[in-house]
């Protein structure tokens, strides 16, 4: 055989391994688009032996359209073979760059935005970027999950960022203590004991409620939040109202404020003086009932005890004799109200 034809050989054989080579699905390939169809594009793509097919599912967020003579990286969905052409999409081409820049953000302590598509048990389902992503409920700012979350932006830092497992979590508590950290000095500065703010509620524990002043979190003691008995803050407050509450305290050292819901209105306490004395008969509503008595409302946010011993002159227990929301008349023994003290007596009252 000679030179030339051994170089003619090669060739043939080069020329025919290029016409057999196929791409493999989750290959990148180079393709122009030749022509658009109802359902998708078909696209011109270098050593494939029919034209490749682009859903119109397959286009990305970013690319709601293409023109023809595009020529554009595309993911391979599947594979060509002799009965079926390739199978592209660019919807794989923008998940990859976004668990790239995801990724990124993660190893550099970025925020990013992310949209709340839904609510879960335990958290929030979002999407960035056309991914969904899970902020698990103690990684809000709420604590817990609620509707009004629902189609609305939050920042939150990555967590966990996994494509081979399409696994991303993310923290919005995290972003939210960040910008704490910048704007909390600037915050306190502008604020003063005994002022009047306004706020949304973003966090309710059974010790009371966080509320949002311009950007910082500040505690709302249950305490705080009403003149009258509560079993739990959610008795009065929801997640994402907003409400005027006053400052009760401003610890600059530790960068905290306390916050009053009640002094927003009357101190009943000081409503009572000259309505009430010693020695009165007045009637009440069972509040809550204890081992060594009944704590009585007998005017709107005021509670007087009734205590064991006043019960009755026999050893009685006061769970026999009282349930919450009972009416009943007791005589006032004791009346203090710059204690905020009342004792009350109902064996008095039969003598």
């Amino acid at each position: 055989m000679t030179t030339a034809e051994k170089t003619m050989d090669e060739f043939e054989q080069l020329l025919e391994e290029s016409f057999s080579k196929s791409n493999s699905v989750a290959d990148i390939v180079e393709g122009t688009v030749i022509k658009k169809e109802q359902e998708g594009y078909l696209v011109s793509v270098k050593g494939a032996k029919m034209e490749a097919y682009l859903p119109n599912k397959e286009l990305s967020s970013d690319v709601e359209s293409l023109e023809i003579g595009d020529t554009r990286e595309f993911y391979v969905l599947k594979e060509e073979n002799n009965e079926d052409c390739m199978q592209l999409s660019l919807k794989r081409i923008a998940f990859a760059q976004a668990w790239v820049q995801l990724n990124d953000a993660k190893l550099q302590g970025d925020t990013i935005l992310a949209k709340v598509v839904s609510t879960v048990k335990g958290g929030v389902l979002v999407d960035v970027a056309d991914l969904k992503g899970f902020i698990p409920s103690s990684q809000l700012r709420t604590g817990t999950p609620f509707e009004g979350l629902v189609d609305t932006k939050i920042e939150v830092k990555v967590l966990e960022a996994d494509p081979k497992k399409n696994k991303l979590i993310l923290s919005q508590r995290q972003a939210v203590a960040e910008q704490r950290d910048q704007v909390v000095d600037n915050v306190l500065s502008s604020l003063e004991e005994d002022q009047v703010v306004s706020g949304n509620v973003v966090r309710i524990t059974d010790f009371g409620a966080f509320v949002d002043i311009n950007g910082i979190d500040g505690l709302l003691p249950i305490s705080e939040i009403s003149w009258q008995r509560i079993k739990h803050p959610s008795d009065v407050l929801t997640l994402g109202d907003t409400i005027e509450v006053k400052i009760i305290k401003i610890d600059n050292e530790l960068k905290r404020i306390s916050l009053s819901l009640k002094r927003m209105g009357e101190n009943p306490w000081q409503q009572i003086e000259g309505q009430f004395e010693e020695g009165q008969t007045v009637k009440g509503t069972v509040n809550k009932v204890t081992t060594f008595g009944a704590f009585i409302n007998i005017f709107p946010g005021v509670e007087a005890l009734l205590p064991v011993s006043e019960m009755s002159d026999e050893n009685v227990n006061p769970f026999n004799l009282y349930k919450v929301g009972d009416e009943v008349e007791v005589l006032i023994k004791k009346f203090t109200p710059k204690e905020h003290r009342i004792a009350l007596s109902v064996k008095d009252i039969q003598k």
